[in-house]
């Protein structure tokens, strides 16, 4: 079986280009119409959380989504918020950008925008308990994160940190569909992704219900529970595939870390045959090498409002 230095903060960055791909163009757009101007003098104040190494917001500027803005990435992972902050004074620095480096974060600017950013290692309910009931934020990101808690418990909360009628931007929630091609075995393919996605049902943190593996579909009625008007929803689909000149960027690593992933969420599972098992992993990892893998997943966007107050 081949053997790879697995590190999250890789298979992050090498994730940008396949969520570039994926991000609904609809949806994006419906965000962009939907924000209230932002002035040198009243920046847009934003939210990222779960903000990983800073990719949303990289997206945010080289898109042109934010023009003067306040924005505040968390995430609890603290090395993935010290990658951020070199990273993104790097990233800054080669679009031309002046890079001021204050005690929280980074400020950029250049001759017509300027973005504060402040980056914070701290988990999300702790920074709940901090901020509850200010209300400070006039959008709130949460990108390829929100099918990683429990939705029904926690969404209040998470729209609580915005303003009345605050903005939302939710992305990349997964959907319930995995799909590698070629087939290896059709039942043994289908019985290890139906595991996958039961151990994201199953998925405990710190004794708590975490994970849920069809949160696309299932924020529609979430949302509406929690007084949320969705402006915009649509598919964000993962798709992945060599072409004339291999797999893009940095994707085969990223195909690399997912099969590694099914493998570490399934190892020693009681409905699998181990060496049958580490075999169907080893071959994965080989179709990857040989550029013959494909890799679908379903996922879902949504940009919508807070409507409270």
């Amino acid at each position: 079986m081949m053997t790879f230095e697995y590190s999250f903060i890789r298979y992050l960055s090498a994730k940008k280009s396949v969520d570039d791909r994926a991000l609904n163009r609809y949806v994006w757009k419906s965000l962009a119409q939907a924000l209230p101007q932002s002035r040198k003098d009243e920046p847009l104040r934003v939210l990222e959380i779960g903000a990983g190494i800073g990719t949303m917001l990289e997206r945010a500027i080289a898109w042109d989504l934010l023009e003067h803005a306040h924005y505040t990435a968390i995430d609890a992972q603290s090395q993935n918020i010290k990658f951020a902050h070199i990273n993104l004074d790097k990233w800054a620095a080669k679009r031309n950008f002046n890079v001021k480096k204050t005690e929280h974060g980074l400020v950029l600017a250049n001759q017509t925008r300027v973005v504060t950013i402040d980056l914070e290692a701290i988990d999300l309910f702790a920074f709940i308990e901090r901020e509850r009931s200010r209300g400070t934020w006039d959008l709130l990101m949460a990108h390829a994160f929100l099918d990683l808690i429990d939705l029904p418990s926690a969404l209040l909360d998470i729209l609580g940190l915005l303003i009345d009628h605050g903005l939302f931007y939710f992305t990349i929630n997964f959907d319930g569909v995995t799909s590698l091609e070629p087939l290896i075995d059709p039942a043994l393919d289908e019985l290890i992704l139906a595991l996958y996605h039961r151990t994201m049902d199953e998925r405990l943190t710190d004794g708590k219900p975490s994970g849920d593996s069809h949160t696309g579909r299932h924020l529609f009625t979430q949302l509406k529970i929690a007084g949320a008007q969705i402006l915009e929803a649509g598919s964000s689909d993962w798709v992945v595939f060599p072409g004339a000149q291999g797999y893009p960027q940095d994707e085969a690593y990223f195909l690399h870390f997912i099969v590694h992933t099914i493998h570490q969420a399934l190892e020693n599972h009681p409905e699998l045959e181990p060496a049958r098992f580490n075999a169907w992993v080893a071959e994965r990892h080989a179709q990857i090498e040989r550029q013959e893998l494909v890799y679908i997943t379903h996922q879902l966007d949504f940009v919508g409002r807070k409507d409270w107050g």
